[in-house]
Parts: structure tokens; sequence; C-alpha cells
């Protein structure tokens, strides 16, 4: 099964569209990341394979390959690591996949399934809130890590991340409410908002 996962790189300043594709098919259990990666984005896959299975979920014995789209522009750093685990956990069917329609992910992934903050949180909620004012589509936005300061969220119009964001509450909380948003207690009025989008 195939997975699409928005997420977002720094280009300078400039939060830039990244697409995390994961395919999972019958195979030799190996896990491949294509799409220019470098070494730190090669090596979530170990970080990855112990945050799913610590967060007690499985990591499925089959091929798994990730392509980030797209191809020719460079992937650098960690904070692929988050939408990688959770592409795994829709395309294995341990996710629905609409519970990370129209969310843009990212963060650092430790080894016990704990988020870890990566750079650049602001521009690209910045860039997510307005490509959501340009499409005018209800698209939802969402940058998931943990210890986020809460002054760049709310200047982005963003959602607070949690302070202890964990991959195993936000997958929980993505298969249960059947949207992704931080761990932790929700505030209700940002809640109603990307309930109810304006149109």
């Amino acid at each position: 099964m195939l997975a699409r996962i928005h997420s977002a790189a720094l280009v300078g300043v400039e939060a830039v569209p990244v697409d995390v594709e994961v395919d999972v098919s019958s195979g030799l259990p190996l896990c491949s990341i294509v799409g220019l990666p470098d070494a730190a984005v090669r090596e979530a896959r170990e970080r990855v394979r112990a945050a799913i299975r610590n967060a007690g979920y499985e990591m499925p014995p089959r091929r798994v390959t990730v392509n980030l789209a797209p191809a020719d522009l460079r992937k650098i750093g960690p904070s692929y690591d988050l939408p990688i685990a959770l592409g795994i956990l829709t395309a294995t069917q341990q996710l629905p996949p609409q519970a990370l329609a129209g969310c843009v992910v990212i963060g650092e992934l430790s080894l016990d399934g704990g988020v870890r903050p990566v750079p650049g949180v602001l521009n690209i909620a910045l860039a997510a809130r307005a490509r959501r004012e340009a499409e005018r589509s209800g698209w939802r936005e969402y940058t998931l890590e943990a210890r986020v300061v809460e002054a760049e969220l709310d200047l982005a119009g963003g959602r607070r991340a949690a302070g202890e964001a964990a991959l195993r509450a936000i997958a929980g909380e993505a298969r249960a409410a059947g949207f992704l948003r931080t761990a932790g207690e929700a505030d209700p009025a940002l809640t109603a908002e990307t309930t109810h989008p304006e149109k």
C-alpha cells in the first residue's frame, strides 16, 4: 500500500513543500530512502524503526521504500523522521489514510518514540497558512514538534505543539479523531476552527 504525507523543507528561509511517499511491498525486510537525502535523513531508517517498535506499533517485516519528492531538492536533517514513521503506519493500515489529510508534519524522533524539536517551524507554519488561504479549501495546517516556543506558532496562526509530544500519542489521536493534532490538551477554539474551516 502507498501512503503520502505532507512535509516541508527549508531552502534558505523559505519553506518548500515536500511529499513523503511510503510504499510497503513484499520482499526482504529493507527500508530505503530516495530523493536526495543527506546522511541525517538516511539515518532515519534506524530511528524510525526503533521509535515505531517502542511506541507500541509494528514495523512491517517487508520492503519499505520512502521517496522524498521533489527528487531534485536536497533533503537535509532529521525533520522527516516523523512523517516517515506516520507514513509507514498509514501504509500498513495501522492508521487510517484520512487521519493525515491536509496536514504538514515535521519532527525528529528519538528511539523511544519521543519527538524532538527541529528548526524552521515558524517558516513552515507561515507557508502552510499562506497555502491554506490561497487555496481557500479548508486545507488544515499543523506543524508537530516538541518544545516549540509557543510565540512562533501563535504568530503563524498555527496549532501549538505539545511540550512532550510523542509518536504514540500523535498516532493514537490521529486514529481516534480522524485528524491530526498535537499530543496533549487541545485548545477548544482551535479545534472548532479546524473542524469547521472557513469557506
